[in-house]
């Protein structure tokens, strides 16, 4: 028994046409599928809603849920912004550029170029609120991961112990954080 893939991932919106709007022209990511029903299939309870559903590439789907009796949508205010967040796979850091230009010329805030070392990110605010990071792979992406392979029980060992970051793959953000040096 094991998972074959992630079917798709749901998030609210606050207007399903602008959020299906806003990931086609910023991310080109098509539309395809909306199921809108005035009971929810799975409690049965009677809450109209609007559920999209879009093409995140490579059999990837990422949907949305507009519910328009419920309250505003909130965050958690126990996780800092930065925690959650939904992070999509671009070919090389020429794609990536190209992204964070256009974004920008299209009035979004982008943060990034970061570098995680195994793959470089930019991250950015759909318009629900939600972050949205865009990743690309490091040319030594492999030899990279091979590396973190090796340790990542240790580190989690020492983590579940200490609750203090392990230094096993300190090299990993070390050119990143020099920035601020």
């Amino acid at each position: 028994m094991k998972i074959e893939k992630i079917h798709h991932v749901a998030y609210r919106c606050k207007d399903a046409k602008e959020t299906v709007e806003w990931y086609g022209k910023m991310l080109n990511m098509d539309f395809i599928l909306a199921i809108a029903e005035d009971h929810v299939p799975s409690t049965h309870e009677p809450d109209p809603y609007m559920h999209l559903f879009l093409d995140a590439g490579d059999g990837n789907v990422l949907a949305f849920f507009e519910l328009p009796t419920k309250p505003e949508m909130g965050r958690d205010p126990n996780t800092p912004i930065w925690v959650q967040h939904i992070a999509f796979k671009v070919k090389d850091r020429e794609t990536l550029i190209e992204f964070k230009e256009h974004l920008e010329a299209n009035g979004v805030e982008v943060l990034g170029v970061t570098d995680h070392s195994i793959f470089h990110s930019i991250y950015f605010f759909d318009p629900n609120g939600h972050r949205v990071e865009l990743a690309c792979p490091d040319p030594e992406e492999e030899a990279m991961l091979k590396r973190m392979d090796e340790v990542k029980w240790d580190m989690l060992e020492e983590w579940s112990r200490t609750k203090k970051a392990p230094q096993h793959a300190a090299w990993l953000h070390a050119k990143e954080l020099e920035k601020d040096a």
